[in-house]
């Protein structure tokens, strides 16, 4: 077996995730942007020596863009799967990240997968597929966007078995630096700390914190040789606010963190 994609559990969610596809049970992952959600996935499919189809859905993401749609070429016209359909023909593990982003009419399709009758009609071609034991339907989203207009129904969220994450704590966020990143110890601690003080200014100055995704962005730009306060301003300012003011609080932030 090749090597697993790293992840550093947080709690019992391998084995939650394990006895939710052996019972063939959806899961819904939510927490907030690059706290690893995706990344979970991705170890969990190799893990269970699944294919993995993910779909990054988005407010165009139709029915047919999942399903799939007949294509008109020289030699005529053929059907072509999308991505949920290749998964449930092949056992595989289809994630849908963020599943709000996508139209409501569009995440209808997925009830019939989703229930006792784990079965997806393809109305364009007649069939109705069976998903096979190995199939396993995961879908994610970030709860602090949600809204009146892009939140999921009851009638799909209680479909699914739900697993909450968040921001590593701290040690486990330094690990995670050290193995991603190549970096040492002591810089690991200070970016983690550093990523505290930023998450700290969420719902006063920002919508949304400094991810760990974003500070092993910055771990690697420094040891790629560039200086702590321009990495930092590149990979955690930046990408956080197009707002002046905040951003010149977020560099103070950053300042302390490295001063000189």
């Amino acid at each position: 077996m090749s090597e697993l994609p790293y992840y550093a559990p947080a709690g019992n969610e391998i084995a939650l995730f394990e006895a939710a596809w052996r019972e063939r049970l959806p899961v819904l992952l939510k927490g907030p942007t690059g706290c690893g959600k995706t990344r979970f996935v991705a170890h969990m499919a190799a893990r269970l020596g699944r294919p993995l189809y993910t779909v990054a859905c988005h407010d165009d993401l139709t029915a047919a863009d999942l399903v799939g749609r007949h294509l008109i070429g020289d030699g005529g016209t053929w059907w072509s799967d999308g991505p949920l359909t290749r998964a449930v023909r092949e056992g595989a593990i289809c994630y849908l990240d963020e599943v709000v982003e996508a139209r409501k009419d569009t995440t209808v399709v997925l009830h019939p997968l989703t229930d006792d009758r784990r079965i997806l009609p393809i109305e364009r071609t007649g069939e109705t597929l069976a998903a096979p034991a190995e199939f396993m339907l995961v879908v994610s989203y970030n709860p602090g966007y949600q809204n009146l207009l892009k939140g999921l129904k009851p009638s799909t969220r209680q479909r699914f078995v739900a697993m909450a994450f968040d921001y590593p704590d701290a040690a486990r966020e330094r690990e995670i630096l050290m193995r991603e990143a190549g970096i040492d110890a002591g810089l690991a601690e200070r970016l983690v700390r550093l990523g505290h003080g930023l998450r700290a200014l969420k719902d006063h100055d920002l919508d949304e914190g400094a991810s760990t995704r974003l500070l092993i962005y910055a771990a690697t730009l420094m040891r790629a040789g560039l200086a702590p306060r321009a990495a930092c301003r590149a990979a955690l300012i930046e990408p956080l606010t197009d707002d002046t003011a905040t951003l010149l609080a977020l560099q103070e932030v950053v300042d302390v963190a490295f001063p000189g």
